[in-house]
């Protein structure tokens, strides 16, 4: 089977360890060859770069900034994105019938190129729903329903319905993201909506009780507390605010170390305020690679996830499987409408919060503290295992018959 796939983040190598690669990856094992349209931000480049891979063929187009910048730039570039995407098919693609297109988003601005694709070659489509775009823009103020954001906000949300319209089949993260798109969006019917969350390739990662010391002294972190670490996107959808009032709390706490590591919009608000507060049982981090950043997060004891206490729509970050990777417990602090907490606490694996109430965080705090985090990790690498590894999403999207 030919698999033509549409990334909005930039593929350096198919066998990189990420969710997109990793799952493509499961269908190469399975005999598919993979086909991969992804961007690429860089100016250096005439028009793309081209990755001739094992079973894969990589083709980067170039694009305006899609990450990390402002939502009017990365607004016009995500809707150029499109027609760029069906030039690079028409040119490298021509020779090849594709059997499945898949698509995950963001962004929502493929329903075109999808169309072009299943009309040419008479494809199969599977949209894999990682992010409701536009209400979780609005509801954490960057777009509106009125006013002149408002006109901007029913363009995409008009996208959004024809990609809804265009997808053969909706793989979401989670039961409360099926049951927001249904009721949201009625005239989807309900059989073509299914569970369909982030995987990895299940690796161990955690690292014994010596290299968990080696790490934490290359990187100046102490011995003798426990680690709450926070690493990924530092944007307006984590809430930044939230977190600065959460390590405020905590300042004067000898048994806790908080280590926060990332980068986006709102990480100068998380700069300044270690700057002005000088806190001694933190620190703040930029990103490091990836393969580095997974042995730092395995060298401590529990990961913390934090999302806006605003969103309406049910978010599931992805990082929330690098913790359960490396057996760390996890710490949730996010809006009442996410079920992740829910999947954690009834999974054993973990602690949640609503992200407005830092009193609990603290009393949670407490908790962890004497908690048996040994047993919890194990709870959460096991579960990994048995609901999110890219097997079981290779086998979802596959379940049904192509023709």
């Amino acid at each position: 089977m030919n698999i033509l796939f549409f990334s909005l983040r930039e593929f350096k190598s198919i066998n990189e360890h990420h969710i997109n690669p990793d799952l493509l990856r499961e269908f190469i094992k399975s005999g598919h060859k993979v086909n991969i349209l992804t961007p690429v931000e860089k100016l250096s480049i005439h028009e793309s770069d081209i990755i001739n891979e094992s079973k894969s063929y990589i083709v980067k187009v170039k694009t305006g900034r899609i990450q990390k910048t402002n939502i009017i730039e990365k607004g016009i570039n995500t809707v150029l994105i499109e027609p760029r995407f069906k030039r690079a098919v028409k040119k490298y693609f021509k020779d090849i019938k594709f059997d499945l297109v898949l698509y995950p988003t963001p962004p929502i601005t493929f329903a075109n190129v999808v169309k072009y694709v299943k009309k040419r070659d008479d494809a199969k489509s599977y949209l894999m729903l990682k992010d409701i775009f536009p209400q979780n823009a609005v509801d954490i103020g960057m777009l509106s329903t009125r006013g002149l954001k408002g006109i901007i906000y029913k363009y995409f949300r008009q996208k959004e319905k024809k990609l809804y319209a265009v997808s053969d089949r909706i793989g979401c993260m989670s039961p409360a993201n099926v049951e927001y798109i249904l009721k949201h969006n009625p005239e989807i019917p309900p059989e073509k909506v299914e569970i369909c969350p982030n995987s990895i390739e299940v690796r161990d990662l955690s690292l014994t009780d010596d290299e968990k010391i080696d790490m934490r002294k290359k990187y100046g972190l102490p011995i003798d507390k426990k680690i709450f670490v926070y690493g990924g996107n530092l944007g307006k959808p984590q809430g930044v605010p939230f977190i600065i009032e959460c390590l405020e709390s905590q300042i004067d706490n000898t048994d806790a170390f908080f280590l926060i590591v990332g980068s986006g919009t709102e990480y100068g608000k998380l700069d300044d305020f270690f700057e002005q507060s000088k806190p001694t049982n933190m620190k703040l981090m930029r990103s490091i690679p990836k393969d580095e950043y997974d042995r730092m997060i395995a060298a401590c004891d529990v990961g913390m996830i934090f999302l806006d206490h605003r969103f309406t729509i049910p978010n599931f970050p992805s990082r929330l499987l690098s913790y359960m990777q490396a057996r760390l417990p996890v710490l949730a602090c996010t809006d009442p409408n996410t079920d992740i907490g829910k999947i954690i606490v009834d999974g054993g694996f973990g602690w949640w919060c609503e992200s407005d109430d830092v009193q609990t965080f603290n009393n949670i705090l407490e908790k962890v503290i004497t908690a048996d985090l040994d047993i919890l990790g194990q709870n959460g690498f096991e579960y990994l295992k048995r609901e999110y590894s890219v097997c079981n999403t290779y086998r979802t999207i596959i379940k049904q018959p192509l023709s």
